[in-house]
């Protein structure tokens, strides 16, 4: 039953944290950043927030980290006043690599079935 609670606070709290990004940070290097997931550790005091940049440069992945990093008091504050819950989680932000990973996989296979 508590691991439904957890599931549905990260979901809550994806949500939200897209919201905040978009309509109340207005920092440009976090712009183009989509959060994809959300971890809770089973007390929910931290949450993993993994997130996509759509550009593929490096320099843009690091801005957008540094970016957040930067924004983490005001998406906390928000989440406050968004969420009711006694304590709003620690924020761990993680760059999120499945997307590229998948993208990597889909074009080893397509190269395999030009072989073919």
């Amino acid at each position: 039953m508590a691991n439904h609670r957890i599931d549905r606070v990260g979901m809550e709290i994806k949500r939200e944290v897209n919201e905040i990004l978009q309509k109340k940070v207005r920092d440009p290097r976090v712009q183009g950043v989509t959060i994809t997931d959300v971890q809770m550790l089973g007390d929910l005091s931290v949450a993993k927030v993994y997130y996509t940049v759509m550009s593929d440069l490096a320099s843009d992945r690091q801005k957008a980290q540094l970016g957040l990093e930067k924004a983490k008091g005001t998406i906390k504050r928000e989440l406050g006043k968004n969420l009711t819950m006694y304590k709003i989680p620690d924020l761990t932000f993680i760059k999120d690599e499945s997307i590229a990973y998948g993208n990597k996989i889909d074009q080893m296979l397509r190269d395999l079935e030009k072989r073919n």
